[in-house]
């Protein structure tokens, strides 16, 4: 860092400038790997009257803590609430790609955080965070890789 001081017009006025060039920013802050899939879900969640309501989606990609689908008919759920997700029974062969706690579990709890509209060329899409207890995804790594191995 340079100073230069600056004493025209009767006054110090101090001029801060810096030689660093500025460092590009991580593309990838994500911490764990996103995999593109095309699976179709189903969502499970109770409205604010307390009504069970259901939703088939589309899964469009997936990772360890998250998963964003897509609502071919627009449904009515707010930021933050609790919705089971499931994937449908038969799975193919992306069903492989899946990380461990979705390939395990049949269902899981997740929050909606993020909301976005539809559009005249895309459908509905809600980002979901997966409430995975990290010691359970802890241990299905160990088990999946110890199957690996053997």
């Amino acid at each position: 860092m340079k100073k230069h001081l600056n004493i025209s017009l009767g006054g110090f006025v101090m001029h801060i400038w810096t030689d660093e060039t500025p460092k590009p920013a991580d593309e990838n802050k994500r911490s764990t790997e996103r995999r593109a899939v095309a699976l179709s879900a189903r969502l499970t969640w109770k409205d604010q009257r307390g009504a069970t309501r259901f939703a088939t989606v589309v899964a469009r990609n997936v990772s360890d803590f998250g998963v964003y689908v897509e609502c071919h008919s627009p449904v009515s759920i707010p930021l933050y609430r609790l919705v089971q997700f499931q994937f449908e029974r038969d799975g193919g062969p992306q069903g492989d790609a899946l990380p461990c706690a979705l390939q395990r579990a049949g269902r899981v709890l997740s929050a909606v955080y993020r909301v976005s509209p539809p559009s005249s060329s895309k459908p509905q899409g809600l980002a979901l965070r997966l409430m995975v207890d990290p010691k359970h995804l802890a241990a299905s790594a160990e088990t999946l890789s110890a199957r690996a191995t053997a």
